[in-house]
């Protein structure tokens, strides 16, 4: 059988391929079922994101062009509109394509977590569907291993890549616990959002979401157990957040000098850690001067963000000689495959042998015989049986000089046969 992957990402297809190439969750099921009845197709998994619309199959004796040919018709694409941002890699390299995809290796962002779960989940949808096989199977579950060991054993995921995520990763340095932590979050946009998911994830008391739409900052808010409020609310509540982070579209500051004294005051100086990631600015630059406030700007984070990518880098070469490893491991499990029937009809042929003989013995016994030349005999017996055919065979191979068979006896029946005897 030939392992297949193939499909497009973000680095070979715009958004506009992109989309029309993915498969909705409802219709999943019966893609995987229509898939996999194909000709030639034996096993079958989708991985459908934003990013990325993979196919993993396993085939029999199918051209992968036919496969394509499924894929093109089921979207409803000729193939000039979507070939040339195809990719496909056979055997080993959809091996070696699948850790590296599962370990964050070929995402928009380098060594992001996300994927693994989304990994897991095309693997439960296409399990539940019937369309899994031996081989796939065995290969997901080493993917997931492997992606696993990736982060255990190198720093691919350890370092902040993101604004939001250098945001959060600032907060804990200064703040150990953020479970004893509230954060204030001043706008409800994409950046902010994923803010509040990394500081939900990492364990924050509470969130508190100000916007000018209210309305759309209780949305956010209530996904992470926090509460809403309205910008001209922000005087009421500042005291209270240790954590203060800014993302919105305002051309003017949000938060001056004397509002944020005045919190300062009320809090008996307790430390803020305020984070300002907006352009322009929402916190006056002049509110860095306060005692007590740790003002960072974007272009703080930036040194932040550079240093992680450097570091997600080092660790992707770590990541990238753990994946050639454990690519070699599985392959060679997949070659093993094809002695398991050679393997088999040996262990049945010898199995027969020991039941014949055994039975003889046990008729000899039964006579009433000697019970040692009973077992001296059924050992004898057993030897020239086992060992009849492969000597035949060894003496036939030298006599018409294929030494080659000959040595692959030596390693296969692991003999070590003196230097002058060659």
């Amino acid at each position: 059988m030939t392992l297949l992957a193939f499909g497009i990402n973000h680095k070979t297809a715009p958004v506009k391929i992109r989309e029309r190439v993915a498969f909705c969750p409802e219709k999943l099921p019966e893609a995987l079922q229509e898939l996999s009845a194909h000709n030639g197709v034996s096993e079958a998994a989708i991985l459908s994101t934003c990013n990325r619309t993979e196919l993993y199959c396993g085939l029999d004796d199918s051209d992968p062009e036919a496969v394509l040919s499924w894929f093109r018709k089921f979207h409803g694409l000729d193939a000039k509109e979507v070939d040339p941002y195809i990719y496909t890699h056979p055997d080993r390299m959809a091996v070696r394509h699948m850790l590296r995809v599962a370990s964050g290796l070929d995402s928009l962002v380098l060594g992001e977590p996300q994927i693994l779960g989304q990994m897991k989940s095309a693997y439960s949808t296409a399990h539940d569907a019937g369309t899994i096989g031996r081989k796939l199977n065995r290969l997901f579950q080493h993917t997931f291993l492997v992606a696993k060991q990736v982060r255990t054993d190198t720093a691919i995921g350890a370092s902040p890549v993101s604004v939001a995520f250098a945001a959060v990763s600032l907060s804990r340095q200064i703040y150990s616990d953020l479970s004893e932590h509230t954060a204030l979050l001043i706008g409800a946009g994409e950046t902010i959002e994923l803010v509040a998911r990394h500081l939900y994830e990492n364990g924050i008391r509470q969130i508190v979401v100000a916007n000018r739409t209210v309305e759309k900052a209780h949305a956010l808010a209530a996904e992470f157990g926090g509460y809403a409020i309205a910008l001209n609310e922000i005087p009421a509540h500042l005291a209270e957040a240790d954590i203060v982070i800014s993302s919105t579209g305002s051309q003017l500051p949000i938060l001056g000098k004397g509002m944020v004294e005045s919190a300062v005051k009320a809090r008996k100086h307790r430390p803020v850690l305020m984070v300002d990631i907006a352009v322009p600015r929402d916190i006056e630059p002049e509110v860095g001067e306060l005692d007590d406030i740790y003002l960072y700007t974007v272009d703080d984070l930036q040194e932040i963000i550079d240093e992680g990518l450097r570091s997600r880098q080092e660790a992707a070469q770590q990541a990238e000689e753990i994946i050639e490893t454990q690519v070699a491991h599985f392959m060679g499990w997949m070659r093993s495959l094809q002695a398991v029937a050679t393997i088999r009809s040996y262990r049945g042929r010898s199995e027969a042998m020991r039941d014949e003989v055994l039975e003889h013995a046990m008729r000899q016994l039964r006579a009433g015989h000697d019970t040692e030349e009973v077992i001296t005999e059924l050992a004898r017996q057993l030897t020239n049986k086992l060992t009849h055919e492969p000597c035949v065979q060894m003496k036939q191979a030298g006599y018409e000089g294929r030494l080659e068979l000959l040595d692959t006896a030596r390693e296969l029946f692991n003999l070590k046969i003196p230097e002058d005897n060659l």
